[in-house]
């Protein structure tokens, strides 16, 4: 998927001291938008390169897409060398992140007071479970636990269920995305001002907001006007909806919605139900309604049904599997693994060409050498780095 476009983040290096998910998703977004992104790997390896099977053994099915658009360095940041290394690389980029708890990277000497030695305009990007300022700054943390504190399982029970996880990593990815426009904030500030500084980003802090923007609810006010949850979004009458041959989801929301769905079962005598008038009583009889739409579409088939919400204007989907959405995955050759899905960047700008795949995910330590020969001239002996132009002009 080659581009002529080198992206708006051409010119801006990053230094990748994460692992697993969500600081590699964060830098693979930069790496796409065109920055030089350097991942530093430990010599015992990476999870996410493991993570699922994959075509070689290096490179999982997660790896191919997650370490996309990067060089990889294998540095022992526990061995003098190592670090010193890392510091070399440090002194010679705009942004630094890492998912390495507080305790760690202190041990390592690579906490932000360190790396500011060597660059001092440096942005620093330190993603961790919980602020530093609580009792549990240096507790491991992983999606399971931060899901579990952020109040996503209680949802579940407000459903009328037992508390469960969402089935996918929703506070690496969640914490990702933040990571990425909070760094792209920082680095504006920097254009601004000339100076960096330290981002810290808790994933419990950060899907405890998520969760809440709207069921915090009738919550919010003081004194509460209500309990916490959104009424809409819990009703457990709120599923994905069987057809004649398979599945769909349609939400009727407005009365003319109704209406048409109704007509169009066979059942004309809900298409004057009471319950149908106002907005306020819609959502005070939603667990009724979705159950009586549930029953009408089982009268015809998915593309029937498609079919007709397209042409009234109901809000529907199909309800593909994985197996559909992977398949309609563009395809590209990678020169190790051979041909992989590319999982798109989800964005499209009118003003260049986009996020793309202009380096394929990295074997471990492709590039130490490279990297290293880059940086030579820059050590930590010969004094800090002048600031660069090299920023997002």
């Amino acid at each position: 998927m080659p581009s002529s476009s080198p992206g708006p983040l051409h010119g801006v290096r990053v230094l990748d001291l994460s692992s697993v998910v969500m600081g590699p998703l964060a830098t693979q977004i930069f790496g796409d938008l065109g920055a030089d992104v350097i991942t530093v790997e430990d010599p015992r390896g990476t999870l996410s390169r493991v993570m699922t099977p994959g075509p070689v053994p290096q490179l999982s099915g997660i790896a191919l897409n997650l370490l996309r658009n990067k060089r990889s360095v294998v540095l022992d940041l526990k061995d003098p060398e190592g670090r010193r290394h890392a510091l070399d690389i440090a002194a010679t980029v705009d942004v630094v992140v890492t998912n390495l708890r507080p305790g760690t990277l202190g041990r390592l000497r690579l906490a932000y007071d360190d790396v500011t030695a060597v660059r001092p305009d440096i942005v620093y990007c330190q993603a961790q479970g919980y602020p530093s300022d609580s009792p549990s700054s240096d507790a491991p943390a992983y999606d399971d636990v931060i899901q579990a504190g952020s109040g996503i399982p209680d949802t579940f029970r407000r459903q009328g269920g037992d508390p469960v996880l969402v089935p996918t990593l929703v506070a690496d990815k969640v914490s990702g995305l933040t990571i990425a426009y909070a760094v792209l904030a920082a680095l504006l500030h920097r254009e601004r001002t000339g100076e960096g500084q330290r981002i810290e980003i808790p994933m419990i802090d950060v899907l405890t907001a998520f969760t809440l923007v709207e069921h915090a609810g009738a919550a919010t006010a003081v004194p509460p006007q209500g309990p916490p949850g959104y009424p809409r979004i819990l009703n457990p009458e709120r599923q994905p909806q069987r057809t004649a041959d398979g599945w769909i989801n349609v939400l009727a929301y407005t009365r003319e919605n109704y209406e048409d769905l109704f007509r169009e079962g066979g059942r004309p005598d809900l298409a004057a139900d009471e319950r149908i008038r106002s907005a306020r009583s819609r959502i005070a009889h939603a667990d009724t309604l979705y159950r009586d739409v549930a029953e009408v579409l089982t009268q015809r088939t998915t593309g029937e049904w498609l079919e007709f919400c397209a042409r009234t204007k109901i809000p529907a989907s199909a309800v593909p599997t994985l197996e559909q959405l992977v398949d309609a995955l563009p395809e590209d050759e990678h020169p190790v693994a051979g041909r992989y899905r590319v999982i798109p960047q989800p964005v499209r700008f009118s003003a260049f060409s986009g996020p793309t795949v202009h380096r394929p995910a990295a074997l471990s330590g492709q590039h130490t050498e490279e990297v290293l020969a880059e940086v030579d001239d820059w050590s930590p002996a010969s004094g800090p780095r002048p600031p660069t132009d090299r920023g997002i002009r």
